[in-house]
């Protein structure tokens, strides 16, 4: 299967939003990645539920959001009902992660946890009964062009060897350059979020960038 290239709309020209969302669909993205922060849980705002609505009425492909936020419970319905399909939550903001889990895939869409670098998998075992994506924050979340944090590597390994057990895919979010992409495509992730590291600010077509990564 070939890996999953996952825009990261933050990186995006915000002026021309809607053209670069179709330029992306048109280069062959599979999955456009919104990066909700609330300025609490991670000290960063970013996208909101306007935003998303207006990426799901520029493209019929996947969206998920990525909720960087406090209590994400009481949010994602709002999210789902503004069009995404997949919605990660942090086990680090949330009190009752498998109920929120299960919520999600109640409402239709696919559940996401996304596990920052310091959170081991050991405290995340339980709640992969209810995900079928789980994500690997590789940064410290909140901002765009950080660098990769090595030690995360074996994180990703790690979660490889339950992907089959548990059924999610293995997603990677932060630093994720084409040489990350490799390696970590190399050892079992399925998909890679993409801002400036790979794709954005590069004064290329983004068709010729995708073209390369796949």
């Amino acid at each position: 299967m070939s890996r999953l290239l996952c825009p990261s709309l933050m990186c995006a020209d915000f002026r021309h939003l809607a053209d670069e969302v179709v330029a992306l669909d048109q280069a062959g993205v599979d999955i456009f990645h919104c990066d909700i922060m609330d300025g609490t849980f991670v000290p960063n705002f970013t996208m909101g539920v306007m935003d998303v609505k207006a990426i799901r009425q520029c493209t019929e492909k996947p969206i998920d959001c990525h909720l960087m936020i406090e209590d994400p419970a009481n949010k994602v319905d709002w999210f789902i009902d503004a069009g995404a399909d997949i919605v990660y939550i942090h086990p680090e903001s949330e009190r009752y992660v498998v109920r929120t889990l299960q919520h999600i895939r109640d409402r239709g869409a696919k559940a996401g946890l996304a596990i920052n670098p310091d959170t081991p998998v050991a405290q995340v075992m339980e709640m992969l009964n209810l995900c079928d994506y789980v994500m690997v924050m590789t940064v410290n979340p909140g901002f765009a062009g950080q660098k990769f944090i090595s030690f995360t590597r074996d994180k990703v390994q790690e979660l490889a060897a339950l992907k089959e057990r548990f059924g999610f895919k293995l997603m990677i979010d932060g630093a994720c350059s084409p040489a990350v992409i490799r390696d970590l495509s190399g050892i079992g992730a399925d998909g890679f979020v993409l801002g400036t590291s790979a794709l954005f600010g590069k004064g290329r077509s983004y068709r010729e960038l995708i073209e390369e990564l796949r």
